[in-house]
């Protein structure tokens, strides 16, 4: 395929999601596109979220392709460093090329090579008195993201930051951080439930959304609602032997 087509291509995509981010649907779900279309759409993104912080100490992150997007957002909030908090705070593009070499952010460079992720790029979504906002996308290789990279994710970040302005008018915000708050607990309950790491919890979650064909957070929200297993329960046994029955067992019909 030549440059031009691929190109063409790209750009059909790109107004296919445009499209389709216009839609009457709530911010999370436009979010969640955003993202999406990130880690299909910008050559070397394996994993892309949004970073909210409010107040200048309240960090949350939306629509994360992975946990590990989650994760540097963590270890950024804990360090007080890192190229999504410039692109939040300071510059509208910071990227990262090479974070074995990184100088800008010492700590966070460490902690994001030691989870596998080698480089960054991240795009200013708003910046007002009370919150910020950033479109971040990662790379498992270092030199991921080249100039074509940038653009698309330019036009990505752009739509992101409509509907968030959109949202903050029509007062759908709070109702986005807090479905990133119910699919934590969610998260929570089920690390503790089966013994298991954050990762492999949010798979499991993101499993049964897919089997089901029911939303994430609605999964996330029925499972939060029916508590923890009960001593007694009729499915305990079989549960023990498969998480997903427990959860599915868990989570009341909609």
């Amino acid at each position: 395929m030549t440059r031009s087509s691929e190109d063409g291509d790209l750009g059909r995509r790109i107004a296919q999601l445009a499209r389709g981010f216009y839609r009457p649907t709530d911010l999370d779900e436009t979010l969640r596109g955003v993202t999406a279309a990130a880690v299909e759409l910008v050559k070397g993104a394996a994993c892309a979220d949004i970073l909210i912080v409010t107040g200048r100490k309240h960090f949350r992150s939306l629509a994360a392709t992975s946990e590990i997007a989650e994760h540097l957002d963590d270890v950024q909030e804990q360090f007080g460093e890192g190229p999504c908090l410039d692109a939040s705070f300071k510059y509208l593009v910071v990227r990262a090329d090479d974070l074995r070499t990184e100088t800008r952010w010492p700590r966070f460079a460490k902690a994001a090579v030691d989870a596998g992720v080698l480089g960054a790029l991240s795009f200013q979504l708003y910046l007002d008195q009370e919150s910020m906002g950033a479109l971040n996308m990662f790379s498992f290789e270092a030199d991921a993201f080249g100039p074509l990279a940038e653009a698309t994710a330019e036009v990505l970040a752009a739509h992101a930051a409509m509907a968030m302005s959109a949202a903050r008018s029509q007062g759908q915000f709070a109702s986005a951080l807090a479905t990133r708050d119910i699919i934590g607990q969610a998260k929570g309950m089920i690390m503790e439930r089966f013994g298991i790491d954050a990762v492999a919890a949010f798979e499991l979650l993101r499993k049964l959304s897919q089997d089901s064909n029911v939303p994430l957070a609605e999964i996330a929200r029925r499972i939060v609602e029916a508590g923890p297993e009960r001593k007694g329960d009729e499915h305990k046994h079989e549960a023990e032997a498969d998480p997903h029955v427990c959860v599915t067992a868990h989570t009341p019909p909609g």
